[in-house]
């Protein structure tokens, strides 16, 4: 069993509908939470465990949306996950995609950040709430 070192949430939007954020521009990462985890008492095999939610309002037509974490604050830093999502014609209601990744034994710096991006290959995608993006630094 891991020792709990330190936590953190990235809230942008507590409940569905509470924001309007268009992604303009398709196949670009929008940062949509971001997280630092002090990493002090780490000893041997750190982990962190990563989850969160989006909602997004979709086109009406056939749309990827693309989730990615990485360590660090740009999207060309480490990708520690990235899934698409892709979501048929006939969806009228906004969507809720959720996520949970691991990053295992990352490299101990005095804080792990980590950014949340989403994108759309499809203008029209909105970000409508709500949004959240967790983690938890555990170390054996």
């Amino acid at each position: 069993m891991g020792t709990f070192l330190d936590a953190r949430t990235s809230q942008n939007a507590s409940y569905a509908g509470s924001i309007l954020v268009p992604i303009a521009v398709i196949n670009t990462p929008q940062l949509f939470g971001q997280i630092g985890l002090v990493t002090e008492g780490v000893t041997t095999t750190p982990r962190v465990l990563l989850k969160g939610t989006i909602g997004v309002q979709l086109p009406l037509a056939l749309v990827g949306v693309t989730i990615t974490i990485v360590r660090g604050t740009l999207p060309t830093d480490p990708i520690v996950y990235s899934a698409t999502s892709t979501f048929s014609l006939s969806i009228l209601a906004p969507q809720v995609i959720t996520f949970s990744a691991d990053d295992y034994n990352p490299p101990i710096t005095p804080q792990l950040t980590y950014t949340a991006f989403i994108s759309s290959n499809l203008v029209g995608t909105i970000r409508v709430g709500p949004e959240s993006f967790d983690g938890v630094l555990v170390s054996d």
